[in-house]
């Protein structure tokens, strides 16, 4: 799974493996799984670190682990916003942020880590609810991202979201040992 050049520190669990063909209903099951279950996961392993551990990073040079949950909450909710976007416009451009800026703003480190756990858990609610009530062409519909320049599928977007849940679960989990 892993490249001989890949920190397994940054990316415990790998690199996305993103789909080059139409995902199934069956196939696309499990990632919508993941992101269901992912708001419960975190808050059990943000349990699990403690609020002492969650200040100190999970690699040198890494997110402290309240960036970490503070930086699923803002990116999942600008993959939600995407969704819509490309379920209502024809391939539109979405607008990239800089995730490093956002995880500095003061917020993050005034804002308990409780508000971004309850709001993944009601984002993710919703979201899933849009999710598990698109059609097989609304799954093909397409994105622009300026910053990768490329063009991106629905489902293609979900197996990212899943990875990405994934991701920073483990860097979590990584911070709990």
């Amino acid at each position: 799974m892993f490249t001989p050049d890949l920190d397994p520190l940054r990316y415990p669990i790998g690199q996305p493996q993103l789909p080059t063909a139409p995902l199934t209903a069956a196939e696309r099951a499990p990632y919508l799984q993941q992101l269901a279950e992912l708001p419960a996961q975190l808050t059990a392993a943000a349990r699990r670190v403690g609020g002492e551990r969650l200040q100190l990073p999970y690699r040198p040079g890494g997110w402290t682990g309240r960036q970490v949950i503070h930086h699923v909450a803002d990116s999942h909710l600008n993959a939600y916003t995407r969704f819509r976007l490309a379920l209502t416009e024809d391939n539109p451009t979405i607008r990239p942020y800089d995730e490093a800026a956002w995880a500095e703003l003061p917020d993050v480190a005034a804002t308990p880590i409780t508000v971004s756990l309850a709001l993944l858990e009601s984002l993710h609610s919703r979201w899933g609810t849009l999710l598990h009530h698109l059609d097989e062409a609304q799954w093909q519909r397409t994105f622009y991202h300026p910053g990768s320049q490329k063009t991106a599928t629905l489902a293609q977007t979900l197996v990212l979201y899943a990875w990405h849940g994934r991701h920073h679960l483990a860097h979590l989990e990584l911070l709990a040992q």
